[in-house]
């Protein structure tokens, strides 16, 4: 399975990894950086990481396998680690990193409905114990809330008109498989729009859906402020973003921690792809990292 970890050397540099440090991988996915975390913090280097699709943390935990008990390995969204960490008896941590992007084993798997480039269920979960999925969402949301997930999670400028069109045609029959979503999406928008642009005329709309399938926005909000409490003194946050909404959570919570004075903002502007790694993986495109270091502690453990 094809996987590339994005701003892979760049994010471990500035996570600084070392013997006896441990990493709290809240995406885990295929263990990328997570692998890399573990080979450069030899001999006694640990990562505990978290990933909310099963299939995920099968693949990740054969591809680890090596490292031993070096790696713990914990199926869960990232917003719930502390419970976890607690539960575990770690008291604070040295790193911690969310990439907030898609997997390829999630984009490349027609049966998981996340590509209107395969055909399959429309489905979107990332953990498919989920009880909302995005065929629940576009068959049973009302018009005025799918326009709204469109425009606030896709900044779909037609969000009004996909929606329209998306309750009308599932009168007809219930909307079930991606390329039918996708189908629907692209005559929905203008004829002047569904050609020559960058993008798919139902790119937005289906990141948009992921997004709200998944809360994701939601979990990144919920997550941040326990992950300052859960570094240790001088531990490091890293969070690579790809969409401008979740770039803007980063921002503004690093702002206020900084003013809160838990710490400071390591990377004043944020770190993008080299040109090379962009033309290697167009996935990467889109790619901001930004790095908050926690303040000199008292004595006190953190917890």
């Amino acid at each position: 399975m094809t996987h590339e970890s994005v701003l892979l050397a760049e994010s471990i540099e500035w996570l600084a990894p070392g013997p006896g440090k441990v990493l709290v991988d809240g995406t885990l996915g295929l263990g990328g950086h997570s692998r890399r975390w573990l080979e450069s913090s030899m001999p006694n280097g640990q990562v505990v990481g978290f990933d909310r699709d099963p299939e995920a943390v099968l693949e990740a935990g054969r591809i680890l396998e090596n490292f031993g008990n070096r790696t713990m390995i914990i199926c869960d969204n990232f917003c719930h680690a502390a419970k976890h960490l607690k539960a575990k008896k770690v008291k604070a941590v040295d790193a911690i990193l969310l990439d907030l992007g898609v997997s390829s084993l999630q984009l490349d798997k027609a049966s998981k409905g996340f590509s209107f480039r395969l055909e399959g269920p429309l489905d979107m979960r990332m953990n498919p114990e989920d009880s909302v999925s995005a065929e629940t969402l576009v068959n049973e949301a009302s018009e005025e809330s799918l326009r709204e997930i469109f425009w606030k999670y896709g900044e779909e400028r037609f969000s009004r008109q996909i929606a329209r069109r998306i309750v009308q045609e599932r009168a007809k029959k219930r909307i079930q498989t991606t390329r039918e979503l996708e189908n629907i999406i692209f005559h929905a928008v203008p004829r002047g729009a569904r050609f020559g642009g960058r993008l798919h005329p139902a790119t937005r709309c289906f990141q948009a859906l992921r997004i709200a399938v998944n809360q994701e926005l939601e979990a990144l909000q919920e997550f941040l402020p326990q992950a300052v409490e859960l570094l240790g003194e001088e531990g490091r946050l890293a969070v690579i973003s790809f969409h401008s909404l979740e770039d803007r959570i980063v921002k503004k919570l690093f702002r206020d921690f900084e003013k809160n004075k838990m710490g400071k903002i390591l990377t004043k502007k944020p770190i993008e792809p080299s040109e090379v790694e962009k033309s290697q993986n167009p996935r990467s495109r889109s790619a901001k990292m930004r790095v908050f270091e926690r303040r000199a502690l008292n004595s006190e453990a953190v917890s």
